[in-house]
């Protein structure tokens, strides 16, 4: 129910580093509002309008040639125990087959339902990208006057939970702007390179790498199983499949010892233990919100911990 309201606190996060930069080059705080609103209105569109599209009829098609794709892969199966006895019985491959059947038509008949229950998801797509915008400007607009009414419900003298809200708003500030920086280079890098390669789904597939970043580390794994599987059915184990999956170990390189230290340098270190177990901690608790706040929450955290008033420990008790 909340999913909008969500997003749109996200999204407002985003812009308003815009509309402080344009307020910081002298603009009135109406006019930065403004601007900031209408740069967010036209990215949306030309998402919602141009790349939405080619990504839905990419996945439409990587649906469509997924039988194939599947009946070559069980023919390799099929191949594994001649051609690696010592590894593979006939019958660990026939169990695993018949595992995968099971699975693939699980998933048909879960399509199926989904589909025929899609007509309300689909109205309240469309009134969330109503909303949504609406939603984004008011938090933009009326930023102070929203957390002044909040704070009215507060104590007066609350110096504890000032010190922990800045270090809260800081951190979700700097989270979600980096990591709207983050996902758009490196889904749109990953594109390119797909692109020149020319690999199928090339577009799917960027958005998928770059959505990925969104969860650390768990992320990048997972979305590489698609990539690789992809690369493989269209080029086979050719150097045309190890040029791909070297640009996309390139890419993921690059965004982890390059971009993300630039884009977060100003956030707190966390042990990347800590990071896991706060993805997962969180993500349980709140779902794709709670992975996608999985850092600035842990450093929430920390930050209460910091500023929690110590307890003087006498000589003798």
């Amino acid at each position: 129910i909340l999913a909008p309201v969500f997003v749109a606190v996200v999204l407002a996060y985003l812009m308003q580093g815009v509309a402080n930069f344009l307020r910081h080059r002298g603009l009135p705080a109406e006019v930065s509002v403004g601007v900031s609103t209408l740069l967010f209105l036209s990215g949306f569109f030309a998402f919602l309008l141009g790349l939405a599209p080619l990504v839905w009829r990419q996945l439409m098609a990587l649906v469509r040639e997924a039988p194939a794709m599947i009946e070559v892969g069980r023919r390799a199966l099929v191949t594994l125990p001649e051609e690696y006895p010592v590894l593979f019985t006939q019958q660990q491959v026939n169990e695993l087959t018949a595992v995968i059947q099971t699975e693939m038509a699980s998933i048909g008949q879960l399509l199926v339902t989904k589909g025929l229950s899609s007509i309300p998801s689909v109205l309240a797509t469309i009134v969330y990208v109503i909303l949504i915008p609406l939603m984004v400007f008011f938090f933009l607009k009326d930023r102070e006057q929203l957390i002044n009414w909040f704070a009215g419900f507060l104590p007066k003298k609350r110096p504890l939970l000032d010190s922990i809200w800045r270090e809260l708003n800081q951190q979700f500030a700097n989270y979600a702007r980096g990591k709207g920086i983050e996902v758009v280079i490196v889904g749109a890098a990953t594109y390119v390179v797909f692109a020149i390669f020319s690999l199928n789904y090339a577009a799917l597939l960027g958005l998928l790498v770059g959505l990925s970043v969104i969860v650390p580390y768990i992320g990048a794994t997972l979305v590489t199983i698609p990539v690789l599987v992809v690369a493989y059915f269209q080029f086979g184990v050719t150097p045309d499949f190890y040029w791909v999956f070297g640009a996309y170990a390139v890419i993921q390189i690059l965004d982890g010892n390059v971009l993300v230290p630039l884009l977060f340098s100003e956030a707190v270190d966390l042990h990347p233990v800590a990071i896991v177990i706060a993805v997962l901690f969180f993500g349980g608790l709140w779902g794709v919100w709670g992975v996608f706040f999985a850092i600035p929450l842990a450093t929430l955290v920390n930050a209460i911990l910091s500023a929690w008033p110590a307890r003087e420990v006498t000589p003798g008790t």
